[in-house]
């Protein structure tokens, strides 16, 4: 074999294992790679040293399941944040807010934190303040809500085992067991909302975004005031928002 197939041949299983990884439901270990993949173990186990000596990949807690590392999530939010790519989803959202009359925000989870990837402002003088980039709660967003039914559920449990339940306003679950309980109608419904749970006065609704195979990798919100709105008068425009969840899909 020359030298440049061999390079060629060890960069494209390098891809497919991060692809893989990076794909994948559930923590995905080395010996479930050698499963699936048709690529020889030792190779496999060298690949997945480098790789991890490069922080594409880390390990999970127990040490043996594999995880996107630092860097490639650092290129992950960067291929996101490409303003040419950007643009189609921005107009979507701000096509929502205007019909809406309300701030439309897309949301993205950052291990075990909501991650606000973009937002469309409205003009009224009352509004909850919350710019791209802000990082929250998982367990009293309408979009962490969402992101927590609808994984996996070994990898909820592990996520809700690690995390606070912070109290943040009288309407906030901390209990894992009334939480758990409220997720499953949010995964039954396949539809999230926050009735003053995280900011006492702003209610939330939000709807998944899934990729090309089905998983769901962002959320499509709208907050606004309770002055202005109810958790029932959010919920009239759910339709609107499945559709153009399913828009912004093609663009994601």
């Amino acid at each position: 074999m020359s030298k440049d197939t061999s390079t060629n041949t060890t960069l494209l299983r390098a891809i497919r294992l991060l692809e893989e990884i990076a794909t994948a439901d559930y923590s995905i270990s080395a010996a479930d790679l050698d499963k699936r993949l048709d690529i020889p173990k030792p190779t496999i186990h060298r690949l997945l040293k480098q790789l991890e000596d490069q922080q594409l990949i880390t390990r999970d807690l127990d040490g043996r399941h594999l995880l996107p590392g630092p860097r490639l999530h650092r290129m992950a939010m960067g291929t996101l944040a490409n303003e040419s790519l950007k643009a189609p989803r921005r107009l979507l959202l701000e096509r929502l807010a205007r019909e809406v009359g309300e701030t439309c925000n897309l949301s993205l989870l950052d291990g075990h934190e909501l991650l606000y990837y973009d937002r469309v402002e409205t003009n009224w003088p009352v509004r909850v303040q919350l710019t791209p980039g802000s990082r929250l709660p998982l367990h009293c967003t309408a979009s962490g809500k969402l992101f927590l039914a609808l994984m996996p559920p070994h990898r909820r449990r592990t996520l809700l085992s690690s995390l606070t339940l912070d109290t943040h306003t009288p309407y906030t679950l901390t209990s894992v067991s009334a939480l758990e309980e409220h997720l499953a109608q949010i995964a039954r419904d396949r539809l999230s909302t926050d009735n003053e749970e995280f900011i006492q006065g702003m209610v939330a609704i939000a709807v998944p975004i899934y990729d090309q195979v089905g998983h769901m990798q962002a959320t499509l919100a709208i907050h606004a005031p309770r002055l202005r709105h109810s958790i029932d008068s959010l919920l009239e425009w759910a339709p609107l928002m499945r559709q153009v969840a399913s828009e912004l899909e093609e663009t994601l």
